[in-house]
């Protein structure tokens, strides 16, 4: 820190004097003093305003390098979920939708998508009321997965990144009450049924919230990582004719 004050100090001091010595130049090789005098004030009453059109220029660059690194801090966070928990938990949460077969073909993402397919699913799935039964899949089992990856998840709250994405916060916030609604009940066999309508409600919460993080982050993929978009397209839990396999 020393060395770098002292080297900034020294090269001020360098303009500084190599300014002095080309006003001198100009007054010994124009010989009019008053007019370099002239000049310099000139120059002097304009210096603030370049100083502060060059601070804003530099403060707007540096600002924009900030929010690109916290989107792929961001990115990163969210692509870490998936490959943990959000993959998995699209596959499972499947099991409840009551007719899931239009779902699955709107969410067959190709490796041709473009950029308008990914804007259309997303308009479909914030328009679509999904239908979610919660007895028609494995309650049991969907617990025991969410316990297992409680940590992790906690471990994601954590990342004061998320602070900027509110849609993912609110995802996760879905998914952990989920997990608390389902860890509250001793026994999942034999619930009420107005009970088991309220957990179909929480995890149609979930579900959606999963979807539509899902869409955003395969775009994503496509745009930056193509290597990653094609594993990707491979394993879609929405897809069961998906094969990682390459043929």
């Amino acid at each position: 820190m020393k060395f770098s004050n002292l080297r900034s100090r020294t090269i001020a001091l360098f303009m500084l004097i190599a300014s002095f010595v080309i006003y001198g130049i100009d007054c010994l090789v124009g010989g009019k003093a008053g007019e370099v005098f002239a000049g310099f004030l000139g120059n002097l009453a304009f210096l603030p305003i370049y100083v502060l059109f060059v601070t804003l220029v530099i403060e707007r660059v540096l600002k924009e390098r900030e929010r690109e690194a916290m989107r792929q801090k961001l990115n990163m966070v969210i692509g870490v979920f998936f490959s943990e928990v959000g993959t998995t938990l699209i596959r499972d949460c499947s099991g409840f939708v009551a007719d899931g077969r239009e779902l699955s073909e709107r969410l067959k993402i190709a490796p041709q998508w473009t950029a308008g397919d990914f804007k259309r699913v997303r308009a479909f799935l914030l328009g679509h009321e999904i239908q979610v039964d919660s007895r028609n899949g494995d309650l049991a089992a969907l617990k025991a997965f969410l316990l297992e990856k409680r940590r992790f998840m906690l471990g994601l709250l954590e990342n004061p990144n998320l602070l900027e994405h509110d849609e993912f916060t609110d995802l996760l916030w879905a998914v952990f009450h989920l997990i608390e609604e389902l860890e509250a009940r001793r026994s999942l066999t034999g619930l009420p049924a107005a009970d088991m309508e309220h957990l179909s409600g929480d995890i149609k919460r979930a579900y959606n919230h999963l979807l539509r993080e899902w869409v955003v982050y395969m775009r994503h993929l496509q745009e930056a990582y193509p290597y990653l978009f094609s594993l990707a397209t491979r394993t879609n839990p929405m897809n069961p004719d998906a094969r990682v396999e390459i043929a």
